[in-house]
């Protein structure tokens, strides 16, 4: 064998300590560099050299912890691998560091360290000649039995993996071109070795020491093989499952590196598992045809490429999608209508909708989802009627909170182009319920965000479209997903900030609030039996008769729902169980008052722990509630605030129900302006222009000048609306003012149990309002008497309970002056009466 030609490596070279692993002659390997001296290494030599020489650099293993932090050069290993630096890539994350790709070359030995800063300098002695050998014989017939040996064993583990795969078939033709010679150390560099074994084979200087130090190697390799076929029953093609391949490098030419996964592994037949799964989970055409690619491509992809986790992701979550597989509803009417009236109250739209929905489905089984918001204050129940629904039509429920949600990827995911990238939120509530036709909850779509990621309003208008939801396309799946069998259910406070072409695709049903006599059914039926097996008692130990319930109702909240209630309640629940901790037995008439009046006179101490429960319940009466809750919350009677004239009840609309509203007059000497307070809005300020206007045109007719043509000649008029740091708005309290007004301008006060709403018109007239229900509902509450609505608004008053309709005294006004005769004890008399034709203006 005779050589072509020789090159030789520096006689001096710069060395690069690594603990990263051991580089081989005619292998490749990646260093991490971020230690000072060898960082000085790359900025100095390999960064600004220009010739070839400086690109040549000397590798030696690090045998030290790597954790281990010293300014003191470690130990040299005595052999190293002469390397030359193919690439260097630099990087300020998450420090400061450089990447090297270094090819090994040849051996060397360290004769003399010249140099230890700013990095070690040595004088070496090439142990390996750099030679291109061309075919002959060995000479050696011990060394060329050892080789040939190896060889035939690289063959037969080359042999093992799919030929198929381009990266097998070129290593295969690399073996019959590379020198014998180069194999120990190429195979050694390929195949799963430690450090240690790596460091043996390279500190082999003599090649009949080398072939044997690396033949084991290999033989273990092929025997475990070997084992790990026979016991998993691979076919042929599966074998490339056992092996990951990652392209390398090689001297003199390129290699591939071949790394065997662990026993332990059971990755090697998930892609054919993942491929039944795919076959098995009934997709639609188009989808089926984007998991065969994304298969086929999974099948060729190394896996330790980072888009191999991100295909086998998308696979899995595509398999896991309900394609075709839902739950049988359940079409009994009756039974449907006993479980929601068990389970609510009153919401007799809602029951009925629902009903509906039912009956329909059984004329006819392919109906599409219907798209329902319920709108109402909170604490009425809107959540938790959703859920009723789905165990009425036995169907899995999936809530989707949408309060603060400003990004559109929410609705409808990431691409998958972008790291971390994931489905959206439809598509994951489907993933989790397993079923194609489920109850989706969108609860507080009323309180949608907008951002620079776009609006997730707009991204559910495909969503809650029955027109476009049978083909929703996600960017994650980027497939259609069918959802025109999922029951969506919107909630929300109001409507006015829901986005006009999202509320016009779905069905807006009015959920207000609950009156007194249903919230004291809704305690006893629902709210005290819960509260008690929360605190652990039961009846026998404590009683909650209905009146104090209304009184907890009445005195302590007010509200539209009954969450305040059920937390009064529960307060209760806790006085009590302290009572029955500690042992206090109390007699069926005794009350909690009289036992807090005399126990610091006649308290007994207990000898035990915890003493047995009382022999008769605990029953709370209105005295035992004030020890217990405190003095009444809303004890003020609304006669109080209408003792002086320039004082009226309006009745508003908030998105936490109906509320009454004092509307506050005073006058005094100055220029006629008008002093408008209570953080009003525009429609409100211009309501009360009006009101004046109309007021002082319409002065002589009521008797209001004072001997003067202007009745504020002189005067200025201060209007307040009190709670002034909640901002108000609306054109339904334009009656209220004319109404202050006329009582501060005449001296005369308004009956103190009238409420009213109502817009007004410069001619006098009175004009529908929204709200009617929820209003009425807070005159009720407030015990107020009579009620002014305008008589276009009489049909509302068909949604308002029978025995709320017969507490109320209802007026309906088509113009003010049926306002202001209600609204005065013995009417609001003029000197001319108005002419018919006026309320027809």
């Amino acid at each position: 064998m005779s050589p072509n030609s020789v090159i030789q490596i520096p006689k001096r070279l710069p060395l690069l300590c690594t603990h990263e692993g051991v580089l081989l002659p005619g292998s490749t390997m990646r260093i991490s560099v971020d230690t000072p001296r060898n960082m000085q290494l790359v900025k100095s030599r390999l960064l600004k050299g220009t010739s070839l020489k400086s690109t040549i650099i000397g590798v030696i293993p690090n045998t030290r912890d790597p954790e281990h932090d010293s300014d003191e050069l470690p130990s040299l290993h005595s052999i190293g691998t002469a390397g030359l630096a193919v690439q260097v890539v630099g990087s300020n994350w998450p420090k400061p560091h450089y990447t090297l790709l270094i090819t090994g070359l040849c051996r060397f030995r360290v004769t003399q360290l010249i140099k230890e800063r700013p990095f070690p300098l040595a004088e070496v002695e090439q142990l390996d000649k750099l030679e291109q050998y061309t075919d002959g014989d060995q000479t050696d017939s011990e060394l060329g039995e050892l080789s040939q040996r190896f060889y035939q064993a690289a063959v037969q583990l080359v042999g093992m993996l799919d030929m198929s795969v381009p990266v097998v078939a070129k290593l295969r033709r690399m073996l019959d071109s590379l020198p014998r010679e180069t194999l120990p150390d190429v195979l050694a560099s390929m195949i799963r070795t430690s450090n240690k074994e790596k460091l043996q084979v390279l500190d082999a200087v003599d090649l009949e020491e080398r072939f044997k130090k690396a033949l084991p190697l290999l033989t273990r390799q092929i025997d475990g093989l070997k084992l790990l076929q026979k016991t998993r029953k691979l076919r042929p093609d599966d074998d490339k499952r056992v092996l990951s391949i990652r392209k390398g490098g090689v001297f003199p030419g390129r290699q591939f590196s071949v790394e065997e996964e662990g026993e332990d592994d059971d990755d090697g037949d998930d892609t054919a598992s993942l491929e039944r799964k795919v076959k098995a989970a009934s997709m639609p055409e188009a989808a089926l045809r984007v998991c065969i690619k994304e298969l086929k491509r999974l099948k060729k992809m190394p896996q330790s490429m980072p888009e191999y986790a991100l295909t086998r992701n998308y696979l899995e979550l595509m398999v896991d999608l309900p394609w075709n597989k839902s739950t049988t509803d359940c079409l009994d009417i009756r039974a449907a209508r006993v479980l929601l009236d068990n389970d609510h109250y009153a919401m007799e739209k809602l029951k009925r909708r629902v009903l509906e929905y039912l009956a329909v489905r059984q004329l006819k089984s392919s109906l599409k989802g219907p798209i329902l918001c319920f709108v109402g204050p909170p604490g009425v129940g809107k959540t938790s009627v959703g859920r009723s629904i789905a165990r009425t039509l036995g169907r899995e429920f999936y809530r989707i909170a949408l309060g603060g949600v400003c990004d559109q990827s929410d609705i409808r995911g990431h691409r998958r182009t972008y790291v971390g990238s994931m489905p959206g939120r439809i598509i994951n509530g489907l993933k989790t319920v397993a079923v194609n036709n489920p109850v989706f909850l969108l609860d507080e779509v009323d309180k949608l965000g907008k951002s620079l990621q776009g609006d997730p309003a707009a991204a559910l208008l495909e969503v809650l479209d029955p027109e476009q939801n049978h083909s929703f396309t996600d960017h994650y799946l980027n497939v259609p997903f069918d959802l025109s069998q999922v029951l969506f259910i919107a909630t929300a406070n109001t409507t006015a900030t829901i986005p006009p072409a999202l509320l016009d695709r779905m069905e807006v049903l009015q959920v207000p609030g609950y009156t007194q006599e249903e919230k004291v059914e809704i305690a006893h039926r629902h709210l005290i039996p819960h509260q008690l097996e929360q605190h652990g008692l039961s009846p026998q130990l404590l009683q909650i008769p209905q009146d104090t319930t209304l009184d907890i109702i009445r005195k302590y909240t007010r509200e539209a729902g009954v969450r305040s209630l059920e937390r009064k309640i529960g307060a209760v629940c806790r006085a009590v169980a302290v009572k029955v901790a500690e042992g206090h037995k109390v007699s069926k008439e005794a009350s909690l008052t009289e036992q807090h009046a005399d126990r610091n006179t006649d308290r007994k101490e207990e000898d035990s722990g915890i003493a047995a429960p009382p022999d008769m319940p605990i029953v709370i009466d209105h005295i035992a509630l004030k020890d217990i809750l405190g003095p009444p919350l809303f004890e003020m009677e609304v006669s109080e605030r209408l003792t002086l004239p320039g004082v009226a009840i309006g009745l508003a609309w908030t998105p936490m129900g109906g509320e009454i509203m004092f509307v506050e007059a005073s006058r005094m000497e100055g220029e006629g302006q008008l002093t408008l307070t209570g953080q009003l809005g525009d429609v409100m300020k211009e309501s009360a222009h009006l009101a004046i206007s109309w007021l002082r045109s319409n002065a002589k007719t009521y008797n209001l000048t004072n001997g003067s043509t202007d009745p504020l000649e002189g005067t200025d008029i201060h209007l307040h609306f009190p709670a002034g740091s909640v901002t108000k708005d609306g054109p339904s309290a334009g009656v209220t003012i004319v109404t202050c007004l006329a009582s501060l301008l005449s001296r005369r006060l308004v009956r103190s149990d009238v409420g009213m709403t109502g817009e007004i018109t410069l001619r006098g007239l009175v004009l529908p309002v929204g709200g009617i229900k929820d209003k009425v509902l807070a005159a009720h509450r407030a015990n107020l008497k009579r009620v002014i609505i305008p008589k276009r608004n009489e049909k509302d008053l068909e949604e308002i309970p029978a025995h709320v309709r017969a507490d109320l005294d209802f007026v309906f006004a088509s113009t003010l002056d049926d306002v202001l005769n209600a609204a005065f004890d013995g009417g609001f008399p003029s000197n001319v009466r108005q002419p018919q034709i006026a309320s027809k203006l």
